[in-house]
């Protein structure tokens, strides 16, 4: 798990556009706690495999490793200089615009966007003819993408990139690189994960089927209301589509009062993660 760091120095060694480890790592975990024996078994016999990805520099041995291998591979490049994984750039996020009619298709042309990649990666660990190295690297993906589509302003934008266009002040922090993207992805995320009992447990059955029920595509969706009733709307004054100003701040209170639901979003992904997992290995 990740090492808790000065707040400060965190924000600043976070690359920006991911949902930093610790969001990544506890879905992860959240999803081994409560997927079945054999679907935790076929998850280690599969990233036993880890070194086929050929990629020492960022290791996927564990789940928890796996869940953030997709962000860690994103600067690895080849000999001539080309990025390895450039390929997968678009498939960590769908930017689809909170101020209209929930629609995933121009999102997702092509295929190239997080929701269809999840039900890719399913497909393809479900498919016992899909080479050993395509398995690991489908299962890694798999375990990132789901942390991905359950971090809000990764399923939802109002054209500025997911939020990366919008500053932030996350109290009393405010670096130059902040927005409020990165303040979901960062320490908001620490600050939920970390309030209240662990969310790193076994759920009762009852909780597993009543959370991760649905599709990936409402899934999708719910992540997207997030996005605009919460994130935005706690960023805007309460109107997610109204002007953004060059940057905003979220005082303590406001943090407080979007906690619960950041925090709920992280238990869902970690448990429509096993859903996924148990329908793909199991």
């Amino acid at each position: 798990m990740l090492r808790f760091l000065p707040l400060a120095v965190f924000l600043l060694a976070a690359p920006a556009g991911a949902y930093w480890e610790y969001g990544h790592e506890t879905v992860a975990s959240i999803a081994m706690k409560n997927v079945r024996p054999a679907t935790g078994r076929a998850v280690r016999r599969i990233l036993a495999d880890q070194a086929l990805l050929q990629t020492p520099e960022c290791p996927a041995k564990t789940p928890e490793q796996a869940a953030y291998w997709a962000d860690c591979v994103k600067p690895l490049k080849d000999a001539a200089g080309q990025q390895r994984f450039g390929y997968a750039f678009n498939w960590h996020f769908q930017n689809v615009n909170v101020c209209q009619p929930f629609d995933l298709k121009p999102a997702c042309k092509d295929g190239n966007c997080v929701s269809a990649q999840i039900e890719r990666d399913v497909a393809l660990l479900k498919d016992r003819r899909t080479p050993r190295k395509a398995k690991v690297e489908a299962l890694a993906f798999l375990i990132h993408f789901v942390g991905d589509l359950h971090q809000p302003l990764h399923a939802g934008d109002k054209g500025d990139l997911g939020g990366n266009r919008l500053g932030a002040a996350y109290g009393v922090y405010a670096p130059k690189r902040f927005n409020i993207h990165s303040v979901w992805d960062g320490p908001l995320a620490e600050r939920a994960i970390t309030s209240g009992p662990s969310l790193v447990r076994r759920y009762p059955a009852a909780d597993r089927v009543r959370s991760g029920r649905g599709t990936v595509e409402d899934w999708s969706r719910e992540s997207w209301l997030l996005s605009r009733d919460v994130a935005y709307a706690s960023a805007l004054g309460g109107d997610p589509c109204g002007p953004s100003p060059e940057k905003i701040t979220l005082d303590d209170a406001t943090v407080a009062r979007i906690v619960p639901a950041a925090r709920e979003s992280v238990r869902r992904g970690g448990l429509r993660l096993a859903r996924l997992l148990d329908e793909a290995l199991s």
